[in-house]
């Protein structure tokens, strides 16, 4: 399942530095629009349907939350953006920056303004042969056919010449170059969210907790004292198994793999939870299990306040959790702390989301992978 959708984009410009046009759109789509997770090389065409100067023509494929519709709009604030003026009849014109949503996942939109996949695709060389360089498994919704299948089919002899190499805005970060990060955070925090967009935007092995399928955990918010130890218990014991097989899995000297939760949260739990002599035999039991586990290249804590994540997890709705009390997500807040302030062996990044939306707001979330940038770029170089 993904948790983004997945939209192509044709960029084309005949006018002025045509490359720069290009690359200053796919750096705005980046920042307004959605993640730019690829893009092909830059080819030169003729002019389509008019005699025109020769157009550079691209293609972009991005990860969004937005609605296909949201895109279409901020695709036209865009070329708006960089002067583009479209009249209610213009036609074929000389533009500086063209921009159309041709695919949103696999949907067939059919509104008065927003046609999707985009109806004259499958007609266009222009649009089909940047397709061509993406990495993607797609086939258009309607007629069933890759690109390539359908640049066989089409009826346009128009040549498309390669002029130059773009590179996608992920690629700079060079995410991909780390081996192991594991993204933590109190209840609610949003950990899992961020886990899924940075996997999928970055190609990444994804190490998902399996915390839903915990008997004791609905037990344990009805009565802490009577469920909590054996609640830990069952936590440590799943999280070594899932670490262990899940981990074996990858070559962590090859893979990117990002996980939601470090297995040392389990140890903070529990001293939350259990009670003194519980936690001394719990303690011990951890730190034998603990030796063994591979240490993630970055440990990444979200920090939000008490009082969002009460209105996160009351939003997303789990039935067992709607009684949690502040004080319990303040102390779990500052067991992650302490933990933080102990650590010397593996590099951490402590980011406050409480004002962020990495979700609603692309910018939040570029922010975040900025910040992860800056923290690993000794590292990554």
């Amino acid at each position: 399942m993904k948790w983004q959708h997945q939209a192509l984009i044709a960029l084309g410009s005949n006018q002025g530095n045509r490359t720069e046009h290009i690359q200053k759109a796919i750096e705005l789509i980046h920042r307004l629009v959605g993640t730019v997770t690829q893009v092909s090389k830059l080819y030169e065409t003729p002019s389509w349907g008019y005699k025109g100067a020769d157009y550079y023509n691209g293609a972009a494929l991005i990860h969004t939350h937005k609605t296909a519709q949201e895109v279409l709009n901020a695709l036209l604030h865009i070329e708006m953006e960089m002067g583009r003026t479209r009249a209610k009849t213009e036609g074929y014109t000389d533009r500086q920056i063209d921009l159309d949503l041709l695919t949103y996942d696999d949907e067939i939109i059919q509104e008065n303004h927003l046609h999707i996949p985009h109806p004259r695709m499958h007609e266009r060389n222009f649009v089909l042969v940047p397709l061509l360089d993406l990495k993607i498994e797609w086939q258009h919704p309607i007629f069933k056919k890759n690109a390539a299948q359908l640049l066989q089919a089409s009826p346009d002899n128009s040549p498309s010449s390669p002029v130059a190499r773009l590179q996608a805005p992920v690629q700079k970060l060079a995410l991909d170059q780390l081996n192991y990060i594991a993204i933590e955070g109190n209840i609610g925090a949003g950990k899992t969210t961020l886990t899924h967009k940075i996997a999928e935007d970055f190609n990444a092995k994804m190490v998902l907790e399996r915390f839903a399928d915990n008997p004791f955990l609905p037990k344990f918010y009805e009565d802490q004292s009577r469920y909590a130890f054996p609640l830990e218990m069952s936590f440590l014991a799943d999280r070594y198994q899932q670490i262990s097989d899940d981990l074996s899995q990858f070559d962590l000297f090859k893979d990117f793999v990002v996980a939601d939760y470090h297995i040392f949260k389990s140890l903070i739990f529990a001293k939350v939870t259990l009670t003194e002599d519980e936690f001394r035999l719990y303690k011990t039991m951890f730190s034998i299990i603990y030796k063994e586990m591979p240490k993630p290249d970055l440990y990444i804590y979200l920090y939000q306040s008490t009082e969002r994540l009460l209105q996160n997890i009351k939003k997303r709705g789990r039935s067992y959790e709607q009684e949690i009390e502040p004080a319990y997500l303040e102390r779990i807040n500052s067991g992650y702390l302490d933990f933080i302030k102990s650590q010397t062996d593996i590099q951490i990044l402590v980011i406050d989301v409480t004002d962020l939306d990495f979700i609603s707001r692309q910018e939040d979330y570029l922010y975040i992978l900025r910040l992860i940038e800056e923290k690993m770029l000794p590292n990554i170089n």
